[in-house]
């Protein structure tokens, strides 16, 4: 199977095409160009050959059936062939790099952006029916804003200290601005702050457990909130936790918790603020064994009083991040298990969703408040939190197992038998308040409050201004169905 593709796409209306392309795009959708590639047994001599010929930066090597098993880059030449001095009638089998991480047609550019970040990849196969039918690489996927994560990304992975991680969050604030510019959709951008803060996070974890003297192969940290959900916005705080596996908890918590706190304040220097709550894995509460952590939740579902669920809604937005996943597996099949079953559960965290209705009066308007004589709206609080606890609340009602407020929504819709319409105008209103909460907090300074999610209603164009009342009538909707549903 050998025809070309040319890596650098030409200044051609095919490229220009790619240009026009949202990362919303199917990958399905963008120019196809049947990539090159050779059997496992090709010698590197004759491998080697085709990519100079050619002038392509990768190799695919295929199988009899035609399924790709291996990739060899220009990256992996010097490392694996130069630096070895193997001899050039070596098969390229031996040092491709294998297995291949392949998307489908179906799949997005934005799917592609972040495969390529988690996994350091500059080259993706794409796949239809089984069989390879482009090789996306990161400069295809990132034609529409010219930016790329590779940069940030590589930066967190080589990072030592915590100087350098601090300089790469900047960078990640940086880079979501430039996103916002290039007119990349709310939903895109929050995932894509989310997965860099993971790498970040991921990273101080393992410089710090060295340091610390602990294994995270006996813990998982525990990411909640809005990072939990994958819908870090620029101005955020830090939510997390830690669970440790021990037979005398009491023996071994101290040493997790300075652990913890070690990671807190470095996460804090870094521009992510300590909790307020206190949510923070360097917390006694916040660390603990999974037989402690289960017993946390089911107290709260069996017993808990409304006050105790409204501070606990965010543990219900849990992620393991790094570590063991193992020791969270109890606690997953704890809420799936009870939390559907339990009407009174389900009822206080409807009444908690319902104590913040949609901000419209009698005639429809949008209802401010003054704040120094002037009508500022909270776009978190009266706007994107009702859909985050709507979607709370329809997963665990369900028995779901989805952290994002996107897909808990849409994938509770189809459980609830919700129409399609109705489903994907509650995903619109949310992405609309949070695209809101992004420029805002990209292009203001916060209110004197420190509040960053604030809005003065009387700024705002008048499309936005609609748009904005619109949504809110949605979130109204879907709050009488929560009420009709779960509050009686």
């Amino acid at each position: 199977m050998s025809s070309e593709h040319d890596l650098t796409l030409p200044v051609d209306p095919a490229s220009s095409n790619l240009a026009e392309q949202s990362q919303e795009s199917a990958l399905g959708l963008l120019p196809r160009k049947t990539p090159l590639g050779v059997a496992p047994h090709t010698p590197l001599s004759e491998a080697l050959g085709l990519m100079h010929e050619r002038r392509i930066g990768s190799l695919l090597v295929f199988d009899a059936a035609g399924a790709p098993i291996g990739i060899l880059t220009r990256d992996d030449i010097i490392g694996r062939v130069v630096l070895p001095q193997l001899p050039l009638s070596t098969p390229i089998e031996r040092v491709m790099s294998a297995p291949v991480h392949t998307l489908t047609a179906q799949h997005t550019l934005h799917d592609a952006a972040l495969l390529m970040s988690r996994k350091g990849l500059r080259h993706v196969p794409v796949t239809d029916a089984g069989q390879v039918v482009n090789l996306v690489s990161e400069r295809d996927v990132f034609a529409l804003q010219r930016l790329t994560l590779r940069p940030i990304s590589a930066a967190i992975r080589g990072a030592r200290d915590v100087d350098t991680l601090a300089e790469s969050a900047r960078q990640i604030r940086g880079f979501a601005h430039e996103l916002l510019a290039h007119g990349v959709a709310a939903r895109q951008i929050t995932q894509l702050i989310s997965h860099l803060n993971d790498r970040l996070t991921e990273r101080l974890v393992q410089l710090l457990a060295a340091e610390c003297g602990v294994d995270m192969a006996n813990a998982c940290w525990l990411a909640f909130g809005s990072e939990g959900r994958s819908e870090q916005t620029i101005s955020t705080d830090q939510d997390n936790g830690l669970v440790f596996e021990s037979d005398q908890p009491e023996r071994d918590r101290p040493k997790w918790l300075a652990f913890g706190r070690r990671v807190n304040e470095a996460l804090d220097l870094c521009g992510y603020p300590l909790c307020k709550g206190r949510v923070m894995a360097g917390e006694p509460g916040c660390c603990m064994t999974s037989a402690e952590w289960c017993a946390r939740f089911d107290h709260w579902m069996q017993h808990g009083a409304p006050a105790d669920l409204l501070n606990a809604c965010i543990y219900f937005d849990f992620r393991p991040l790094l570590g063991r996943e193992a020791l969270v597996q109890p606690l997953r099949e704890l809420i799936a298990r009870e939390a559907a079953r339990l009407p009174r559960f389900l009822k206080q965290m409807a009444d908690n969703a319902l104590n913040n209705p949609a901000p419209l009066d009698w005639l429809g308007r949008i209802e401010a408040d003054k704040v120094a004589g002037r009508p500022m709206f909270d776009l978190k609080f009266h706007g994107s939190m009702i859909f985050v606890d709507a979607g709370r609340l329809f997963t665990l009602a369900t028995g779901g197992s989805a952290t994002n407020t996107r897909e808990r929504l849409l994938a509770a819709g189809v459980a609830l038998k919700v129409p399609a319409t109705e489903r994907e105008s509650w995903v619109s209103a949310f992405e609309f308040v949070q695209m809101l909460r992004l420029r805002t907090q990209l292009n203001r300074a916060p209110d004197p409050s420190g509040n960053a999610n604030l809005i003065d209603i009387a700024e705002l164009n008048d499309m936005d201004r609609r748009m904005l009342k619109e949504s809110l009538r949605v979130g109204r909707r879907l709050q009488q169905r929560l009420e009709l549903d779960y509050r009686r």
